[in-house]
């Protein structure tokens, strides 16, 4: 074979049968630069989304760690302590009593005969409330007449013979020994009549006692006995027969907190009303005080004395007693619940200007339930967390929030498992 036919069959060897060559259409395979350029466009893409899903990442977790620390800061919401505006009102209960009660016992015994007045009588002094029958007192009268007739009988007899034996004496009939014997017989019958008359006085008085009778104008209030029974005298550990009130005035005993006694003096006008006549004030004066604290309850016992005429006030009931004294501590009022008791005493809660916890401890000048007055402790730009949780320190940052409940800062960024 020829040099340019073997040169020739190899050029031809070398041509598809689908090239142009052989007759057939050209096939372009893709081309190195080509895949190059593919293959960093996708790199570049990948590195893009990767680079996205870390940013996202990224800026979650500074929401979620923001979110913690947002979290972790407690919400309070505080209030000013409204002023009581420098005049004490000072709300107290107090039980009225009558401005003079005197319970009836029995000076004799014996039976209750009569009575003549029951409960709610009004009656005048010395009038009659009931008879006790007497019988043995009866008999000793009885026989202290005739204990004091025999004694006149004996004295009247001695002084006659004593002036006899004194007549004697100056005609020697008689010793001077024999004289002063009946002159001091003499003496001994006066005194044993003297006793006598005593005796007889006395079961006199007693005997007067069996009547019962009212020491003063007022009303029978109470009645503990019915006739026949059996009476004893002395009062010991019984009940009093009858008991009579004087109700036109009453007494009103109250105990005032000791940090309110040098505000409470007499003469003193106090506002009472009681609970069966709401609406309806009855004005009295504080009379006298016991200018004493009492060791167990810190408080002074304080009288006060109101007109009852018109006897609309009752002895033993309730009372609420008001006052109103000038120039009293300057206090504060505050929610009950603000109050922290805890082992170092009394405290409240305050927030300072760097949002920071302040323990004040206090002093309660009037529990009214709901709220609290506060005598000593706090100034008037306080701000006092109302509702404070038992996990507050001293010191701790807080943050303080309106009347609207607590809501996350990141409602919508909390993480997602795998993320």
């Amino acid at each position: 074979m020829p040099p340019d036919a073997e040169t020739s069959k190899y050029t031809n060897a070398s041509q598809t049968p689908g090239s142009p060559a052989a007759g057939g259409a050209a096939v372009v395979g893709p081309s190195r630069r080509g895949l190059r350029l593919f293959g960093l466009g996708a790199g570049a893409l990948l590195v893009l989304v990767l680079g996205v899903g870390a940013a996202t990442r990224v800026s979650h977790s500074k929401s979620v760690r923001e979110w913690t620390a947002t979290e972790g800061v407690p919400d309070v919401s505080v209030a000013k302590p409204r002023s009581t505006g420098g005049e004490l009102t000072l709300d107290l209960p107090g039980r009225l009593d009558a401005y003079y009660t005197a319970p009836i016992f029995a000076r004799v015994s014996g039976y209750l005969k009569s009575w003549q007045t029951d409960i709610g009588t009004p009656v005048k002094a010395g009038q009659q409330l009931g008879e006790i029958e007497a019988p043995d007192l009866d008999q000793q009268l009885m026989q202290a007449r005739a204990d004091l007739a025999t004694a006149q009988a004996n004295e009247t007899l001695s002084a006659t013979t004593a002036k006899r034996w004194r007549s004697m004496l100056g005609t020697d009939a008689v010793s001077q020994q024999e004289v002063d014997d009946r002159n001091g017989d003499y003496a001994a019958k006066q005194a044993m009549l003297k006793a006598a008359r005593a005796n007889l006085e006395r079961l006199t008085v007693l005997e007067g006692f069996k009547r019962l009778v009212a020491p003063f104008d007022g009303i029978v209030t109470a009645r503990y006995t019915d006739v026949g029974a059996l009476i004893n005298a002395g009062s010991g550990a019984r009940q009093p027969l009858f008991v009579v009130s004087d109700e036109r005035r009453l007494r009103i005993y109250v105990n005032v907190p000791q940090s309110y006694i040098t505000q409470i003096k007499p003469g003193l006008s106090a506002q009472v009303s009681v609970p069966e006549r709401p609406g309806q004030v009855f004005t009295g004066t504080v009379e006298r005080s016991a200018e004493a604290v009492d060791f167990a309850s810190s408080t002074t016992l304080i009288q006060i004395v109101v007109n009852n005429e018109n006897g609309a006030l009752k002895p033993g009931a309730y009372a609420n007693v008001r006052f109103n004294p000038h120039g009293g501590p300057g206090s504060f009022k505050l929610p009950a619940s603000a109050l922290i008791y805890d082992q170092s005493g009394l405290h409240v809660a305050t927030v300072d200007a760097n949002g920071r916890l302040v323990m004040k401890e206090v002093t309660i000048a009037q529990d009214l339930g709901a709220t609290v007055e506060i005598a000593t402790g706090l100034t008037a730009n306080d701000r006092v967390v109302e509702n404070p949780p038992d996990s507050l320190v001293a010191g701790e940052t807080v943050r303080i929030v309106g009347g609207a409940s607590k809501t996350p800062a990141v409602a919508t960024s909390a993480p997602r498992s795998g993320g």
